[in-house]
């Protein structure tokens, strides 16, 4: 039995963490509900702290990762052209597959119409928060302090620094070669780490499904069932049918392939909710499994956390036509162009973290005139519909990053192709005198 542990893949314990944790909270909630001592040491306190810390390991990481890492991509770049031209790549590729979902989103809401008939009497006041204009996304984007940013995980800021540092470490000789290495045995060391917390994420997977599926009962999913199923369907449908179309096209590769080696990220960004938390893991699947160069990576993952929101794209589109329809309200193709325009800009300076995507939501609807108290009619969802848009946004960065690795010849296909590829670096050995054989 031991033994069979062992073989299980990192990809089978986190499903088995995530399947145990489901139904406990099932089982707490159907049992337990009325027991405090479970609620108050077990629910709010077990899992809630588990689960709590296995959010922070994550979090911790990400800032050192995308710098260490953005910074040895770029200082090995000897033509800054290159670095526009990836730039610009990156960014076009983003923004289309973002306007292509939220173009999608629109055409299965008013196909299926899952607002037709609601039931507004829950609908309470939601508050929503200004956002930010585009012109202040793109001032924000560039730092006064450097270390504050970092302080603060301001994704885009870290971003531009690092690039800047990696640029200079490029061009500046034998200084920056020196700097270079030392970069380059941090970004080893960093990625050990992520190795090491990848292999307690079955617990920590097990702590937050566990905590989640106490409150979220299938009640709140059978109220609102047709937009739920709507939403989970087009986010699917973005996920597997529009991501593997694009993956084909441009690379020419196994989109089955590509779909069956991002299992682990996945399951990370669905238990987590948060692009940004997923940054360590994504990473890691995009250079240690589908062979993307890290020089590549460091720069399309990270970028796309902040950027790249075509789950949350998906879930503005059919809110917007669910509420739209609950109120009654009949919207011009003026109107579903400027949802289209508006999401797909909103997406640049939105954070990659637990239920920003209500605050954008808020702000599309301003756009087009609906009423924002609308938002309170999905709000008992959204969670665990966060959770698989989430799911679906690393996948696109993923995706994306793939197709410009491999149209800058910077993609291993060897070891994309190698359905083991990437399973030697999730090996832990605590002891000091064995090593991990590198894949090369």
């Amino acid at each position: 039995m031991q033994a069979q542990v062992k073989k299980m893949s990192l990809t089978g314990r986190v499903i088995l963490g995530m399947v145990l944790g489901i139904l406990t909270g099932f089982i707490i909630r159907s049992l337990f509900s009325e027991d405090s001592f479970v609620h108050e040491y077990l629910v709010n306190g077990l899992f809630e702290v588990g689960g709590a810390i296995f959010i922070a390991s994550l979090k911790m990481l990400v800032v050192p990762l995308v710098f260490v890492s953005l910074v040895c991509g770029t200082s090995t770049l000897k033509d800054i052209s290159t670095l526009g031209r990836l730039g610009g790549k990156t960014l076009a590729f983003y923004l289309t597959t973002t306007a292509i979902a939220i173009t999608l989103a629109l055409l299965m809401g008013n196909l299926f119409q899952p607002g037709a008939g609601a039931d507004l009497s829950a609908a309470t006041t939601f508050a929503a928060k200004e956002a930010p204009s585009l012109g202040q996304v793109i001032i924000d984007m560039f730092p006064t302090n450097p270390i504050s940013s970092m302080a603060q995980g301001n994704t885009l800021q870290i971003i531009v620094f690092a690039v800047l540092f990696g640029v200079a470490i490029s061009m500046a000789g034998a200084a920056g070669e020196r700097i270079a290495g030392v970069f380059a045995d941090l970004n080893e060391v960093i990625m050990k780490l992520v190795t090491l917390l990848m292999n307690i994420a079955p617990f920590g997977v097990f702590f937050l499904m566990a905590k989640l599926f106490t409150g979220l009962g299938l009640d709140a999913i059978f109220n609102l069932l047709g937009y739920f199923l709507v939403l989970s369907g087009t986010l699917l449908l973005h996920g597997i049918v529009v991501y593997g179309s694009l993956f084909k096209i441009f690379t020419g590769l196994s989109p089955k392939m590509f779909l069956k080696k991002m299992e682990d990220a996945i399951m990370f960004a669905f238990s987590t909710a948060s692009s940004n938390a997923t940054i360590p893991v994504t990473m890691e699947t995009a250079t240690k499994r589908l062979g993307v160069k890290n020089k590549i990576a460091s720069f399309t993952v990270p970028l796309g956390a902040t950027i790249n929101m075509d789950g949350t794209a998906i879930m503005q589109g059919v809110a917007t036509a669910f509420i739209a329809q609950a109120f009654n309200i009949d919207l011009t193709m003026g109107d579903y162009m400027a949802v289209i325009v508006t999401a797909t800009l909103a997406s640049v300076g939105t954070a990659g973290v637990p239920g920003v995507g209500l605050i954008m939501l808020a702000m599309v609807l301003n756009q087009v005139g609906l009423p924002v108290e609308g938002i309170a009619l999905i709000m008992g969802v959204d969670r665990l519909l966060d959770m698989i848009r989430t799911a679906v946004n690393i996948t696109g960065d993923s995706c994306v990053t793939c197709i410009v690795a491999k149209t800058e010849g910077e993609m291993d296909i060897d070891r994309f192709n190698d359905p083991q590829a990437g399973a030697k670096e999730e090996e832990v050995h605590l002891n000091p005198t064995r090593s991990t054989p590198s894949y090369d």
